[in-house]
């Protein structure tokens, strides 16, 4: 990592109010240790990312990347919750102003390819993410950011079609879908020709909303025991 690529990783931080110059600094030298973290990771990747050459990027001491982490893995999940956290606000920029939930729904799946692709992702989160934090950790962490997009799409694609899931039911669902973009995720990231992988995608899974769309606009009852009942509404 050049010089000039460290001076623009390290933050300059105005004064807040309320906030004491130690507290700014402290603030400051976290924020530099994982700006240069996530560079370092997704350039080299973790293994052959030393402490050394991060605390020499943010131009700390091993002392000061201590006060705050505990070690390596530590700073690790720190750059991975700050890049799964940015995905999950631009897949929610991408739903917001889509009343129509075939619309959202394409939205969404689009911002989700698109931030896929990207080399922090693909390389923090897919790449090195289940190995570096384990994978219920890693679940825990993609579910924590990202689940709640993939439930807001469910809930209004089931909507459309007038059915009444109860929420263990729609949760399910949610669980599902999620389960097979995560999968969508990883063959995107790891395929020789992301950009044709991703239309493959976008492809397959408009089969599936084109499904769920035609259901929807029949008319059609849909029967899971005594967890769906559909509406009065759907049998006029």
């Amino acid at each position: 990592m050049s010089k000039s690529s460290v001076s623009r990783l390290v933050p300059k931080v105005p004064g807040v109010p309320g906030t004491s110059r130690r507290q700014q600094y402290s603030a400051s030298t976290k924020r530099a240790l994982v700006d240069v973290a996530e560079e370092l990771f997704t350039e080299s990747g973790y293994a052959a990312t030393s402490l050394d050459a991060i605390v020499a990027g943010a131009r700390v001491t091993k002392g000061a990347l201590y006060h705050h982490f505990s070690g390596k893995q530590a700073l690790f999940e720190a750059v991975f919750e700050r890049v799964e956290d940015d995905a999950a606000r631009a897949i929610q920029r991408a739903l917001k102003g889509h009343r129509d939930p075939w619309e959202k729904a394409t939205a969404g799946l689009r911002a989700f390819l698109a931030v896929v692709q990207e080399p922090r992702y693909r390389r923090i989160v897919i790449q090195e993410g289940p190995s570096v934090l384990g994978y219920e950790r890693f679940r825990e962490q993609e579910e924590r950011s990202t689940f709640a997009n993939v439930l807001e799409i469910v809930r209004a694609v089931i909507a459309a079609g007038d059915w009444e899931l109860d929420e263990d039911l729609l949760q399910t669902f949610a669980r599902i879908f999620f389960g097979a973009m995560s999968s969508a995720g990883e063959s995107v990231s790891g395929a020789d020709d992301p950009e044709q992988a991703a239309a493959n995608v976008e492809t397959a899974i408009g089969f599936i909303l084109a499904g769920f769309r035609a259901l929807a606009e029949s008319g059609a009852e849909l029967s899971a025991g005594e967890a769906l009942a559909p509406s009065t509404s759907s049998r006029t």
